[in-house]
């Protein structure tokens, strides 16, 4: 196979990537911005290649003789430009782990440039958002008349330094919902219903999830809503947010936040991890009242991104690139879930 690229590799979810790379037969370039990483590939008998984002010559150099990035430091807000940059410019493939509404619609912006250099745009091969992606697809091919898709998930064992960060950096921006094929804002905690998650009804609050973007490109439908589980505590602070944004995107408070985030550990341990479970839910609906209904099934979220992540660069190193902006589902197909450990869907109607 032809070599591929781990930039981000030091992080939490990226040395997980790394070892499941390792379990695959895969031999990665490890990269990132800090000294670290050599000493991190080193343990692994891997080559390293330092350089930051903030270097466009020497990124491009780095990537020389890649086929494929897999980009794995956020906040992909940040991060995400300068790498696609010299994929484009390079000639390798760009995936990331992102699920950022932003970075999607981004990238998505950047759809017939990228196909014009022969390279392909895949942002959200982890947890966010193959297996949600997936579902819709899915759900679409059911009912291809579908005109509304909800989507609802949990995933339990915690969140890693990086996923809180990107959390917190965007906290103050509100909820959004895909209405007629545009993404629109609503207020954060905007609508709380109840679904089946495969263990009974629970309670299930909006948020911004990747799938506002991704699912518009992968099935066409117009309205697109998606739910987590949370907790109470939860739900109340992201309905205050409505009031406190101001005060919780202020330099001192955003400060705080990270300081407190860096404190903490890393991310799920391999206890939590392994004990910890993702569920998933989806429904569309038409306008003559037919709907179609599914539950996925799999291993928690961090374990997952790390299965998914580098299934689709094996994908992608097999030549099964397509280039131009594209989707977990778009690119592999709804069923390209279904190939992880772990993973199952039932249609439950």
């Amino acid at each position: 196979m032809a070599a591929s690229l781990i930039y981000g590799a030091t992080g939490y979810t990226g040395q997980l990537i790394v070892a499941r790379c390792l379990e695959r037969g895969l031999v990665p370039v490890l990269a990132g911005r800090s000294e670290a990483v050599r000493e991190f590939a080193h343990a692994h008998r891997l080559e390293a290649r330092v350089v930051g984002l903030d270097d466009p010559a020497a990124l491009r150099t780095a990537l020389a003789g890649v086929a494929a990035v897999l980009h794995c430091a956020g906040p992909f807000s940040r991060t995400s430009a300068p790498m696609a940059d010299a994929c484009i410019a390079t000639g390798a493939h760009y995936l990331d782990i992102t699920g950022e509404l932003s970075v999607f619609e981004a990238l998505a912006a950047r759809h017939e440039e990228a196909r014009s250099h022969g390279v392909m745009l895949l942002p959200g091969t982890g947890f966010d958002v193959v297996p949600s992606d997936c579902l819709a697809a899915h759900l679409k091919g059911r009912l291809p008349t579908a005109a509304r898709l909800l989507l609802a998930f949990q995933s339990s064992g915690g969140l890693s330094r990086g996923t809180a960060t990107t959390m917190v950096e965007n906290v103050s921006r509100g909820g959004a919902v895909r209405r007629g094929g545009r993404i629109v804002p609503v207020p954060p905690g905007w609508r709380t219903i109840t679904v089946d998650l495969g263990r009974g009804p629970v309670s299930v609050t909006s948020i911004p999830w990747g799938d506002v973007a991704t699912a518009w490109y992968s099935t066409g439908i117009p309205d697109i809503e998606v739910y987590t589980r949370m907790t109470p505590g939860m739900r109340g602070a992201l309905k205050a947010s409505r009031y406190l944004g101001w005060l919780l995107r202020s330099g001192p408070v955003q400060r705080w936040l990270k300081a407190r985030i860096r404190r903490g550990a890393p991310g799920p341990d391999e206890t939590a991890r392994a004990r910890g479970v993702a569920l998933l839910y989806g429904e569309v609906s038409d306008a003559e009242g037919r709907r179609a209904r599914a539950r996925l099934r799999g291993p928690e979220g961090y374990t997952m991104t790390a299965r998914t992540a580098v299934a689709a660069l094996e994908e992608t190193l097999a030549g099964r690139a397509t280039p131009g902006f594209r989707t977990p589902s778009l690119a592999f197909g709804a069923d390209f879930v279904l190939g992880i450990d772990g993973v199952t869907r039932e249609d439950v109607d």
